[in-house]
């Protein structure tokens, strides 16, 4: 269900219901766009049933699905059209069109062109653990994460998130992790595998990739020890997960392992929705727990750290 996670922490002072979110989300409900409209973004059912519910709760984990619409009309298309009008205009009246004419036929040039255009769905399931206060987003770029963020922000007042932070910064910690030649000094849980992206500080950025290629070599050390440090680290964790670490602490590429889903296979419908999130849930949550734990804990800011009771997960 959860290919990418980027983890955040729900401050303490936000404790709305099932209830009062699926009104707030109903109010926002993903309408497909007009003929006139380029981008139309609003809640869906996470179910995929018409008319469902807009926030599932299954064994206290609760999932939603924004749902982002665009339709697109080449730049190209549009400029060559400006440009022959212009040309038009400039062989009827003998005047060149200024900026802010050529800017308004673009915009109509635009508008007219877009009820032919197709219209292109993404969806991006969001996760809320309501007990240990997180909100995992499924979004492999930074930008995709802050359109969910900007709805749900809007959707739910009150409402304080804060990406997840480590005493140890991921690169840091993921640095390390090549560096050494014990396997003892490698966090307990997690084991890494052959898929890593170094790249330098330096102005032109020079990068070293490996694929399929065994990490524990003298030529990676010296890369990482010459300043190349990691960006992107696979790993994976006590065999049942593997997935890619980014020195943003995001989770990309995340698959569950042979063995995993054994109790799923078989059911269908909404018996296989609810199993995927009982699934996902249930593994992401302590995977999330180890690789935190394994670059120091969680950096906790001063202010809030008083107000958290027990440990974050």
């Amino acid at each position: 269900m959860f290919k990418n996670v980027m983890a955040y922490r729900i401050g303490p002072n936000w404790n709305a219901t099932v209830p009062e979110i699926e009104s707030a989300f109903s109010a926002n409900r993903f309408i497909e766009c007009t003929p006139g409209q380029d981008k139309s973004v609003g809640w869906s059912e996470p179910r995929g049933l018409e008319n469902g519910p807009l926030i599932e709760s299954i064994g206290g984990q609760w999932i939603a699905k924004l749902l982002i619409e665009t339709k697109a009309v080449p730049s190209s298309v549009v400029k060559r059209k400006a440009e022959l009008q212009a040309q038009d205009i400039q062989a009827k009246t003998g005047r060149k069109p200024g900026k802010k004419e050529n800017r308004e036929m673009r915009e109509d040039i635009l508008q007219s062109l877009l009820p032919q255009a197709f219209a292109k769905q993404a969806s991006v399931m969001v996760w809320i653990n309501p007990q240990d206060r997180l909100l995992a987003i499924d979004a492999a770029s930074t930008g995709k994460a802050d359109e969910v963020i900007t709805q749900l922000v809007r959707a739910l007042p009150g409402l304080d998130l804060n990406l997840l932070q480590t005493a140890t910064s991921p690169q840091a910690g993921m640095a390390a992790w090549l560096l050494t030649t014990d396997t003892d000094d490698l966090p307990r849980s997690l084991s890494i595998e052959k898929e890593c992206v170094l790249k330098s500080g330096a102005e032109d950025q020079p990068m070293v990739k490996y694929t399929r290629h065994n990490l524990s070599t003298e030529e990676v050390r010296k890369h990482v020890r010459e300043g190349k440090l990691p960006t992107q680290l696979a790993l994976s964790w006590e065999g049942k997960a593997s997935f890619v670490l980014t020195e943003g602490l995001q989770l990309k590429k995340v698959t569950f392992l042979d063995g995993t889903q054994a109790d799923t296979g078989s059911t269908e419908g909404e018996d296989k929705f609810d199993a995927d999130v009982v699934l996902s849930t249930g593994m992401l949550g302590p995977l999330l727990k180890d690789v935190i734990d394994a670059l120091g804990g969680e950096n906790v800011f001063a202010e809030s750290a008083s107000d958290e009771d027990g440990p974050p997960f």
